[in-house]
């Protein structure tokens, strides 16, 4: 199926931006906070997943709960494995967004069967990472059928030779998505699909080249809450993933955006980090904003890469910046010394970017 596709037919329909209800009294709940760290794993650890358990660590309404992975085990997200996955429940069935890693699929099937046994039908992948579409092929053969940008199915569909050379295998075409949709330019914010189901009005709305070239994020309308993914995050520096069409420049428009589709309280749900509102995103984007035109003067001046990282340009935000790793710090960093200067253009969702020194 290509972009604007109709499965479902009864249960779609198109949607602008509209007034988005209150919250519901006693809702957010937290059930579980994600850790703050500091994390560290000894030299050669490895992500035990057989360990690591889904559960439900926010409720955003009566029948919209939030799962994520436990903290201090995943050493790629140590605040808690893998990025959030969303279900809303009910008699028109579940629909989920993201699916978590592969490696702990069952167990956050086991987590959504704790609190309704309807059938899985609607999957929305926010973006290409495996912490968020890892088990797409496990809970499409659970009945989902998968939404995303057409980016993003692109990327997953495209075959990259691995560093070493080698072929890389062929994609799992079971957990590609078959309904697709693009980020239209003139109309930004405009919902791509809108799902009416389960007493809910979600909209998924695809965003500008950000985190990657192929991002959406879910609103909730009667909830008030949108799901922003990882173009914002509280726990780490921000990754503008360049590989995968994503940049600093973008990041930044789409906390704009965010300005201008959330209310003063909706509740804004990063795929890592603690929820926040709009106004939580400003200082992020003041920082984002400040390095970036630091490391460019930086480059701008003949300096290189190792000159600007050792230059210690995050200091200033390290002491409010949960897991301010080195490896965050020198990311962050690397990404916008890269972005100083012309990035390459992206192609179906993908930008060849230079190898880092």
């Amino acid at each position: 199926m290509r972009k604007w596709a109709w499965g479902f037919i009864g249960a779609i329909a198109f949607a602008g931006i509209t007034n988005i209800a209150a919250q519901q009294p006693g809702y957010p709940v937290t059930v579980i906070a994600p850790g703050k760290g500091p994390f560290t794993f000894p030299e050669g650890f490895v992500t035990p997943w057989d360990k690591i358990e889904i559960r439900v660590t926010e409720k955003m309404s009566p029948n919209l709960f939030v799962l994520h992975g436990s903290q201090g085990l995943d050493t790629a997200h140590p605040d808690a494995s893998g990025g959030r996955a969303m279900a809303l429940f009910g008699p028109d069935g579940v629909l989920m967004v993201d699916t978590q890693n592969r490696q702990v699929a069952e167990k956050t099937l086991a987590a959504v069967r704790t609190f309704t046994n309807e059938p899985i039908k609607i999957i929305v992948n926010t973006h290409v990472h495996s912490d968020h579409t890892g088990a797409n092929s496990y809970f499409a053969k659970q009945g989902g059928l998968i939404y995303a940008q057409e980016n993003l199915r692109n990327e997953m569909i495209r075959q990259q030779p691995r560093a070493n050379g080698q072929p890389a295998p062929a994609p799992d075409m079971g957990g590609v998505p078959l309904v697709t949709y693009q980020y239209d330019p003139k109309e930004p914010g405009r919902p791509a699909v809108t799902f009416h189901m389960n007493n809910e009005v979600v909209d998924f709305i695809p965003m500008p080249p950000s985190h990657t070239a192929g991002d959406t994020i879910v609103r909730f309308r009667n909830a008030d809450v949108i799901y922003i993914e990882d173009f914002y995050r509280n726990f780490g520096y921000p990754f503008a993933d360049q590989a995968n069409g994503g940049s600093l420049k973008g990041m930044v428009e789409a906390v704009d955006l965010i300005e201008k589709l959330a209310g003063p309280n909706t509740t804004l749900i990063p795929g890592h980090g603690t929820l926040v509102k709009k106004g939580d995103l400003l200082p992020y984007r003041q920082m984002v904003i400040d390095v970036l035109a630091k490391v460019t003067a930086m480059r701008n001046q003949g300096k290189s890469l190792q000159d600007v990282l050792a230059a210690n340009l995050t200091k200033p935000y390290d002491q409010t910046t949960m897991g301010d790793t080195q490896q965050s710090k020198d990311r962050f960093i690397t990404e916008a010394y890269f972005e100083a200067k012309e990035l390459p253009p992206v192609v179906d969702g993908k930008r060849a970017m230079p190898r880092t020194p």
